[in-house]
C-alpha cells in the first residue's frame, strides 16, 4: 500500500504526529493508500520553509521562474498516463476524461502562467507638468492555496501556477479525498529543480490543515475553491486578519433554451453539461429552463440521450459516468433524490444506484437522474447537489426565465441557447452570473476572468487577474 508524504522544504516528509488517513478508491470502495493526517505543526514547518525561500524566489528573474514552470509543465505532460490513472483511482471519473481534460489542463495551466508572467505590465499616469505616477507590483509573500476534490490536479495547478509565476512561494493543501496527483506533482517539482521551500504541499483534513493555513499569520493571501459554507468560514477567519482572499465557491447553474436554438446541438451539449464528471463540476448545468413551445420535444430528446449514458467502471472506455467521489457525497446525492420526490418531482429517468459487476461491485455509482414538475424555488432547485441530478422546467417569457435563473443564492455560470443575437446580448447583461456562455458550455479561454457573483465567490481567477491577485500594488509619485 502506497504511503503519501508531505512536501516541505523540497523533501518528502512524514507528518510530524505520525498519523495517517485512509485513501479510498470510490470505484471499488477499497483503501489503496495512506495520506498524512497533518496538523498545524506541519503547516508551521511548511510556512517557515516558504518564508525562507521567498526572498530569493521573488527576486529571481521572470525568465528563470518561467523556465522552471515550463519544465514542470513538460514533466506533467510526460507523465500524463500515470497522472490520469491516479486521478481516476482517486476521484472516480472515467479514465478517458482524466486523459483528455484534467491532466492536459494541468499542463496548460503551468504553460500559460509561465509565459504570461513574461508579459505583465504596469501603468503610468502623468499629472501634466506636476508629477508622474507609476505602479509597481511585487509578490505578496507566501500564498495559501486550497483546492477541491472534483477536478483535483486541474484546480490545484490553477492556483499554484499563477502564485509561483508571480513570485510567491506556496503552502498548498489538496483535498484529503483526492490527494494522489498532488503528491505526484510534488515529486515532479523536485525533479524540475524547484528550489526547496518554493512549493510546499501539506496533506490532511480541512478543519486541521486547511484552517491552519487560513489562520496562519505569515500567510497573507488565501486562494480557495470549494463549498460556499466553507467559504463563509474562511472569510470569517481571514477577514479580520486583513488577508487577501480569492474564493471560488458553489454553483446552481441554469441552462436556458429558447425555441430558436439549434435543437440537436443544444440537446447534446445540455446532456454533457449536466452529467460530465458525474455532475461534480461547479459549472455543470443542473437546472434546464426550456421555452414552453419546445418543452415536450426537448424533454423527450434529452431523456432519450441521457438513457444512453453508461455508468460503471471508470477504467472501461465506453462508460461515460464513473463513481461518485466519496461515500458521504454518494449518500448526500441520494438524499437529494429522495427530497426531489418528496417535493413532488416527477422522475423521468435514473434515480437509482448502480452495482457494476467485478471489481466495482462495492463502488459508489448513481444513474444520471432527471426530474420535472418542481417549482423554481423548491430546495431541489435552489441548493447545490453537485451530482448527476438535474431538473427540467418550462418558461414562457424572458422576464420569467430571468426570475427563475437569478433566483438562487449562487451566481457562478449559466449557458444561454438562442439564434437571436439581440436577445443573447440583452439577457447576458441581466443574468447574475460571472460567466455567461452563449450557444456553448465550458469553452474556456485562460486569459479571461473566472469567478462568480453572490454566494458563488469573491474575486476572479484566470488570466492576469490571478497574477495580480498574488501581488501587492504600490503607487510611486514623483514630483517633476
Amino acid at each position: 500500500m502506497l504511503t503519501i508524504k508531505n512536501l516541505i522544504n523540497g523533501q518528502s516528509v512524514e507528518p510530524i504526529a505520525g498519523n495517517y488517513l485512509d485513501n479510498i478508491n470510490p470505484a471499488t470502495g477499497e483503501v489503496y493508500a495512506r495520506i498524512p493526517d497533518s496538523d498545524e505543526r506541519d503547516v508551521d514547518a511548511a510556512t517557515a520553509a516558504a518564508n525562507a525561500a521567498f526572498p530569493a524566489w521573488s527576486t529571481t528573474p521572470k525568465e528563470k521562474r518561467s523556465a522552471a514552470l515550463l519544465k514542470l509543465s513538460s514533466l506533467i505532460e510526460k507523465n500524463l498516463d500515470k497522472l490520469a490513472l491516479a486521478e481516476t483511482n482517486d476521484q472516480g471519473k472515467p479514465l478517458w476524461l482524466s486523459k483528455s481534460v484534467d491532466i492536459p489542463r494541468a499542463v496548460s495551466n503551468f504553460h500559460f502562467y509561465a509565459t504570461a508572467a513574461l508579459h505583465t505590465h504596469t501603468e503610468a499616469h502623468a499629472m501634466e507638468q506636476t508629477a508622474i505616477n507609476y505602479t509597481l507590483r511585487t509578490p505578496i509573500g507566501v500564498a495559501g492555496c486550497i483546492s477541491p476534490w472534483n477536478l483535483p490536479l486541474y484546480l490545484f495547478t490553477w492556483k499554484i501556477a499563477p502564485a509561483l509565476a508571480a513570485g510567491c512561494t506556496v503552502v498548498a493543501k489538496p483535498s484529503e479525498i483526492t490527494p494522489m496527483t498532488a503528491y505526484i506533482l510534488g515529486e515532479l517539482s523536485i525533479e524540475a529543480g524547484f528550489p526547496p521551500g518554493v512549493l510546499n504541499i501539506v496533506h490532511g483534513l480541512g478543519p486541521k490543515v486547511g484552517m491552519s493555513i487560513v489562520s496562519h499569520p505569515q500567510i497573507p493571501a488565501i486562494s480557495f475553491t470549494g463549498g460556499t459554507k466553507t467559504g463563509e468560514i474562511i472569510s470569517a477567519t481571514a477577514g479580520p486578519m486583513f488577508k487577501k482572499l480569492s474564493l471560488e465557491l458553489g454553483g446552481k447553474n441554469p441552462t436556458i433554451v429558447f425555441a430558436d436554438a439549434d435543437f440537436d446541438k443544444t440537446v447534446q451539449t445540455a446532456v454533457r453539461s449536466a452529467f460530465s464528471n458525474q455532475g461534480e463540476i461547479c459549472l455543470c448545468g443542473s437546472r434546464l429552463l426550456i421555452e414552453r413551445s419546445i418543452y415536450e420535444k426537448f424533454k423527450d430528446a434529452f431523456v432519450q440521450e441521457v438513457k444512453k449514458l453508461k455508468v460503471g467502471d471508470p477504467l472501461v472506455e465506453e462508460n461515460w459516468l464513473g463513481a461518485i467521489a466519496s461515500k458521504p457525497h454518494f449518500e448526500k446525492i441520494l438524499s437529494y433524490i429522495d427530497l426531489a420526490k418528496q417535493e413532488g418531482g416527477q422522475l423521468l429517468c435514473g434515480g437509482n444506484t448502480v452495482t457494476p459487476s467485478g471489481r466495482c461491485a462495492n463502488g459508489y455509482f448513481i444513474e444520471p437522474t432527471v426530474f420535472e414538475n418542481l417549482p423554481f424555488d423548491c430546495r431541489t432547485n435552489q441548493e447545490e447537489i453537485f451530482g448527476p441530478v438535474v431538473t427540467l422546467q418550462p418558461f414562457d417569457t424572458e422576464e420569467e426565465v430571468l426570475q427563475y435563473a437569478n433566483s438562487t443564492r449562487y451566481g457562478l455560470a449559466c449557458s444561454l441557447w438562442t439564434s437571436d443575437l439581440s436577445r443573447a446580448h440583452r439577457l447576458a447583461n441581466q443574468l447574475q452570473f460571472g460567466i455567461v456562455w452563449i450557444n456553448c458550455w465550458l469553452l474556456r479561454d485562460l486569459r479571461t476572468p473566472f469567478g462568480g457573483m453572490k454566494g458563488s465567490g469573491v474575486g476572479r481567477e484566470g488570466g492576469f487577474e490571478a497574477l495580480n491577485f498574488f501581488t501587492e500594488e504600490r503607487n510611486v509619485c514623483i514630483r517633476i
